[in-house]
């Protein structure tokens, strides 16, 4: 990742601001704030702003005047009961926005959590810049046959080198082709001193989808907690879970109460029905237990075997 000089110059500025508050603040978060913290090639998250921190979260599950207790201890009990029992406004108490630069790909994946308010760089007013994603090798990987939506084995040698040529040449020949239409360059130069640019509106459309955007994403801390459940999954794609990983480091400086909770009750822990419930009983007592009998799919049945490393159990 690369800023420009007038980018490094903008944080700088921003971080240099001093300003008086008699809100909460997160101190590690703080020494953070407005950083581009760098993710695949060319994108970046930063968090721009702020509201809140772990005794807000307190504060508002009590309703009190007071910032939280004078003992982190009760804060923290309080705070992973609310976790574990899914008490989930007090953590809507507090909000954060983010600066991202990512692939138009992964936007539209991303966007698809509809619970926060978004703001995109605009290609009907300004020129996108002419940057591309394009995966490390160890990244490229063949369609999984066990997962529609999900990677097999990792392409290599000339596949993989074919696969890299073909996703550059064709960033580059559209992104020609887009400042063609345009009459103008991506600095703002102009192409031809008598040609008529098309509007920018319509020559946008010609552009891949690993071409770069940016925008500002406010969400509160329970939304964006469901969303990093998602995305910080060893499940998810990889693209996105390197910004959700990222994330969650911003999470941990900034409640990092609530981020231990977080970890423990949603991340590392694991939802399991009735029917599971049933099972995981029946082991304890040491009675065996078949898929057959168990009420379960399949899947059902191997997800809450690998959830409990259980597949030695299975007969």
């Amino acid at each position: 990742m690369k800023l420009t000089e007038e980018q490094i110059k903008e944080i700088k500025d921003q971080q240099s601001q001093q300003n008086l508050t008699k809100r909460v603040t997160a101190p590690q978060l703080e020494k953070i704030l407005y950083d581009a913290l760098p993710i695949l090639d060319h994108g970046f998250i930063r968090v721009i702003d702020y509201m809140g921190d772990d005794t807000s979260i307190v504060q508002s599950a009590r309703v009190s005047y007071g910032k939280g207790t004078k003992k982190v201890s009760t804060d923290s009990g309080l705070i992973k009961y609310l976790m574990r029992h899914w008490h989930s406004t007090p953590f809507e108490m507090c909000e954060i926005k983010y600066h991202v630069k990512l692939p138009i790909f992964i936007a539209r994946q991303w966007i698809r959590h509809r619970t926060a308010n978004v703001n995109e760089y605009s290609a009907r007013y300004s020129i996108l810049d002419k940057e591309f994603y394009l995966p490390e090798p160890q990244y490229l990987a063949a369609q999984s046959q066990s997962n529609r939506q999900g990677r097999g084995e990792i392409l290599e040698g000339d596949q993989a080198k074919k696969v890299l040529e073909l996703l550059k040449n064709d960033a580059e020949q559209t992104y020609n082709n887009y400042e063609t239409m345009l009459n103008e360059r991506y600095d703002g130069s102009t192409i031809d001193k008598n040609g008529v640019g098309l509007a920018r509106e319509l020559a946008r459309m010609n552009l891949t989808l690993n071409t770069y955007t940016q925008w500002y994403w406010k969400t509160d801390l329970l939304n964006l907690m469901n969303f990093l459940r998602l995305r910080a999954d060893s499940h998810a794609q990889y693209e996105i879970r390197a910004y959700a990983d990222a994330m969650l480091d911003t999470v941990k400086k900034w409640v990092p109460i609530t981020y231990e909770a977080f970890m423990d009750y949603r991340v590392g822990g694991t939802e399991v029905s009735a029917k599971g419930k049933n099972i995981i009983q029946k082991l304890i007592k040491g009675e065996k237990v078949s898929i057959d009998d168990s009420g379960l799919s399949k899947r059902e049945w191997n997800e809450l075997m690998e959830a409990f490393d259980l597949k030695d159990k299975l007969i």
